[in-house]
């Protein structure tokens, strides 16, 4: 019998250590005993037990645990370590509960304590080390190792580290480098605690690091990393640099810190002095250096670094090369060689759920979002993080319907979603107008404890200005728990959406008093704020302020909304000399904003010279010719807008078609101009019909200047009432009950005579209605907008004037008048001369009357 148990215990000595062949050697030999009939004792089937779990085979563990008549305190142990080992403390404490006190040992005791540690429940560790104690258990090195480590999740004030090191102290187990380093620990993570002076504590954790009798890699490495923690870079290097040992780990330790801290100066030199010296550099070492081009986009070093990684590493391990892949392919997408990185991917020779999450992200940051659907279709596996990306890339891209499609698949695949994912779907809810939508995911936010979630918040505080209650958005923001540049950013664009330029400006400035710095982001939003008032003073000013007081320097975007902001005042003459001393050529957003502005004003010559250079860069863009075309149309030149039509067919580009929408009852309801499709635009059109009976009453006239087609007068008026944005209204009108708000939401820009007939809409019924264009929100209470008619006004009034400036002398002098024999070819061109001069005193009275 002896020799058989020697043969066996033998055969599984040669599962130690922990091996891919180790189940295999096990489970055969475990075989081998059934179909002898031999009946292993305990130490024997310890061992068996012991190796399942450690191959994972909890249930082979279980059965043999369960046919042990007496489990001895070997095989109990075995199963508290296997339990904690998966997270499964619950059953780990009841095997630890069930094991009798004369049983236990402090081996016992230190698998149970050890598995909350590893668990992060340090106060379940330090309770269970007192149970010890008080049960007259004496601990050894290991448990306080152990107990340290757990104490060091949860102790946050200077007090609590001189206690446990006091019992260290008193325990006699200080000589052990184990619990020396386990201290060290505790003090390192107790100096971040907001409530003790990180350099004080730091301090002291200097002096136990100097009194320490031996050190090893975890000590020099647990100090530097303490450093770099508490944002002391230099102390972190002084200390590597006094090293006489050469350890990997710890220089690794400090490029990570350089990188973490965006020093990438620091970093690569770090890197290049650690060949020079011939430390061993490995996957851990190259990743840090890899993250460091690909977060400051230093492309052509990091693709040295791959170069060099390909020359010295020969036969890299297979953890060498997905770390390493893994972290080339976030260098390369984020450099914008996507191509490549997809390259690198396909010819790994191991993938796993982070090489696939990183070329979905690739795929999602480039914008090329069919090519990201068909890559997530492939994936093999998925993870939250995964859903998220996919759902938050689809929403930034326009594609709301299909990333709240996701979300709800996601939920039903099983997934819980993390507050990114709730980001993601809030966002698509901004994006769709959906309010109510929008409103759901807030309490569920609430009920599943993220609401203190910035990134949610943030999504809030966008998708209920986007949907028009800027006091839910407010009170979102007033309620943060913390906020950043992103939540000021988000509040600032929302005011500045609903026309609050002088509200925008006012939080702009509460900004830079909390010292958050603005950035480009914020330079952007308040120039569109003061756009969108016509705070030309402003405008300048937070232009100017961007190079001067904080050192941004503006790109493109910038130029163009303050181009858009001098032109729509009719500043042309500054615009043009702003582009003149761009550093750059202008682009499209330049031209386009010009263009838009000599529509707005009837400029003529530079409209032309804007929509030429558009159709040199962007020719494809459907909004140039809209643009030229109603230019045209505005001064009755019908043959030129013939042209630019035709033109327009001609380079296969088609128009936009305008679209309104609004939800009711959990229904959007899509309305395009002249609309014959819904199910009820017949009774819409009858409820218009009698609705304008009423608005007439009280001064409403259909302004046929927005009809941009030669048509006659009654037709034009017919075309008026068929646009979207009225159908949308009326049907709002027809279905919500008395009191509801009206939201409708249309792709395009309203026009000015929906703009008026909204106005009087308003007032007619007694109603709130709140229309959200591409440009901005327009707020209708009492006849009365937002906007201040700021948008709409200036166009018609300046519009009206502009027509007659460029229509022929006969039409403004009157035909009789030019063609009498006494007027004389000198005294015309008197008279005109008198009649532009008295016209361009005017147009410069208008201008300065309109401004806000």
């Amino acid at each position: 019998f002896f020799t058989v148990a020697h043969r066996y215990l033998a055969q599984l000595q040669l599962c130690c250590p922990q091996s891919p062949v180790s189940y295999s050697i096990a489970r055969t030999t475990h075989a081998h005993m059934i179909v002898s009939g031999f009946k292993p004792r305990g130490h024997i089937l310890n061992r068996l037990i012991d190796v399942y779990y450690k191959s994972s085979n909890f249930s082979y563990a279980n059965q043999l645990f369960d046919q042990l008549p007496k489990p001895d305190i070997v095989a109990r142990t075995t199963l508290i370590t296997a339990y904690s080992a998966i997270g499964n403390l619950t059953l780990a404490r009841k095997i630890f509960n069930e094991t009798p006190l004369s049983m236990r040992d402090t081996v016992c005791y230190n698998a149970m304590i050890t598995g909350y540690s590893r668990n992060n429940d340090g106060y379940a560790s330090i309770r269970l080390f007192c149970e010890m104690r008080q049960g007259g258990f004496r601990p050894n090195d290991f448990t306080y190792t152990t107990v340290l480590r757990g104490a060091a999740q949860i102790v946050d004030v200077e007090k609590q580290c001189q206690q446990l090191h006091c019992a260290v102290v008193k325990s006699g187990t200080g000589f052990a480098t184990s619990v020396w380093n386990a201290l060290l620990s505790v003090y390192v993570r107790c100096a971040s605690s907001p409530l003790v002076s990180s350099s004080s504590l730091m301090g002291e954790a200097r002096n136990l690091f100097n009194e320490m009798p031996e050190r090893d890699e975890l000590s020099w490495t647990t100090m530097i990393t303490g450093y770099i923690r508490n944002e002391d870079l230099h102390a972190a290097r002084e200390l590597l640099d006094g090293m006489d040992e050469r350890m990997e780990v710890v220089w690794n330790a400090m490029i990570s810190g350089y990188a973490h801290h965006n020093s990438f100066q620091e970093a690569l030199l770090l890197f290049r002095k650690m060949r020079l010296l011939g430390i061993h550099q490995d996957e851990f070492t190259y990743t840090s250096v890899i993250s460091t081009c690909a977060n400051n986009g230093l492309f052509q070093l990091g693709k040295q670094v791959h170069a060099y990684i390909l020359r010295t590493e020969a036969k890299p391990t297979v953890d060498f090369s997905l770390s390493v892949n893994n972290t080339l392919l976030t260098l390369y997408y984020k450099c914008g060689k996507l191509d490549e990185a997809r390259y690198i991917f396909n010819n790994m020779p191991v993938k796993d759920l982070v090489s696939w999450n990183a070329i979905l992200s690739g795929y999602v940051s480039a914008g090329r979002i069919q090519e990201a659907k068909s890559f997530f279709k492939e994936m093999p596996e998925r993870s939250l993080l995964t859903w998220t990306v996919m759902i938050s890339g689809l929403a930034q891209n326009g594609l709301g319907e299909e990333a709240m499609k996701l979300f709800i698949q996601m939920r039903l695949e099983g997934f819980e979603p993390c507050d990114y994912a709730f980001s993601g779907a809030i966002t698509s809810c901004a994006a769709l107008g959906a309010l109510e939508h929008g409103r759901q995911l807030h309490a569920q936010l609430i009920s599943l404890g993220f609401d203190s979630s910035l990134s949610a918040a943030n999504a809030l505080i966008t998708m209920y200005a986007r949907c028009g209650v800027l006091e839910d958005a407010n009170s979102v923001f007033l309620t943060m728990p913390y906020i950043d540049s992103v939540s000021w950013n988000a509040m600032i664009a929302a005011l500045a959406q609903h026309g609050h330029g002088v509200q925008a400006i006012d939080h702009f400035e509460k900004m830079l008093k909390a010292d958050i710095l603005p950035d480009r982001i914020t330079f952007l939003i308040i120039l569109s704020a003061c756009s969108h008032a016509g705070l030309v003073k402003e405008g300048r000013h937070y232009f100017s302020s961007m190079r001067v007081s904080y050192g941004i320097s503006p790109d493109e975007g910038h130029y163009a909304r303050m181009i858009d902001l001098l032109c729509r005042c009719g500043e042309f003459t500054e615009a043009k000399g702003l582009i003149e001393s761009m550093p750059f050529e202008p682009g499209g957003p330049i031209w386009e904003a010009l263009l838009a502005g000599c529509r707005t004003h009837g400029n003529m010559d530079l409209g032309i010279q804007a929509a030429e250079r558009l159709f040199e860069l962007v020719p494809q863009h459907d909004g140039t010719y809209i643009l030229l075309s109603n230019l045209y149309a505005a001064i009755g030149r019908w043959d030129d807008v013939a042209k630019v039509r035709k033109l327009m067919r001609d380079r296969g580009v088609k128009k936009e078609p305008g679209c309104s929408w609004i939800d009711v009852e959990n229904t959007v309801h899509v309305f395009l101009v002249g609309d014959t499709e819904h199910p009820e635009v017949q009774a819409v059109y009858k409820y218009l019909e009698q609705l304008g009976l009423e608005m007439r009453k009280l001064g409403y006239l259909p302004d046929t200047k927005f009809v941009f087609h030669d048509m006659e007068s009654e037709y034009k008026e017919y075309s008026l009432s068929t646009h979207s944005e009225k159908l949308a209204v009326a049907f709002g009108l027809m279905k919500l009950p008395l009191g509801a708000t009206i939201r409708v939401f249309k792709n395009l820009r309203i026009c000015g005579d929906c703009h008026t007939a909204i106005m009087f809409m308003s007032r007619v019924v007694g109603r709130d209605i709140i229309v959200r264009d591409a440009k901005r929100f327009h707020h209708f209470r009492n006849g009365e907008c937002s906007c201040g008619n700021y948008w709409v006004e200036r166009e018609a009034n300046i519009s009206n004037i502009c027509s007659r400036r460029y229509q022929a002398p006969e039409l403004i002098f009157g035909a009789k008048n030019i063609q009498h024999p006494l007027m004389s070819g000198q005294l015309v061109v008197s008279l005109l001369s008198f009649f532009w001069a008295r016209f361009e005193e005017q147009l410069k009275l208008m201008l300065c009357s309109t401004e806000i």
